[in-house]
């Protein structure tokens, strides 16, 4: 399983960043384009895109590959 990517509020827009880096992967203008680049990542190294609001707290999840919590419905 791939490290997971995270969207995070940057000074020059909004950058997609995998746990454990010291620095983004890619940095874009709006939080949409950085959204789909970081599922795009994710669904490829089968992990987990969480979108963070301006405020650090997490917004989203999507998972790819191994879902952790079997639930139904």
């Amino acid at each position: 399983m791939g490290k997971n990517q995270h969207v995070m509020p940057h000074e020059r827009g909004w950058a997609v960043t995998a746990d454990g880096a010291a620095a983004p992967s890619s940095v874009f203008k709006t939080q949409s384009e950085a959204w789909e680049k970081a599922k795009s990542i994710a669904r490829k190294e089968r992990a987990e895109a969480l979108l963070h609001g301006r405020n650090g707290a997490i917004r989203t999840r999507n998972t790819y590959g191994h879902d952790p919590c079997r639930s139904k419905g």
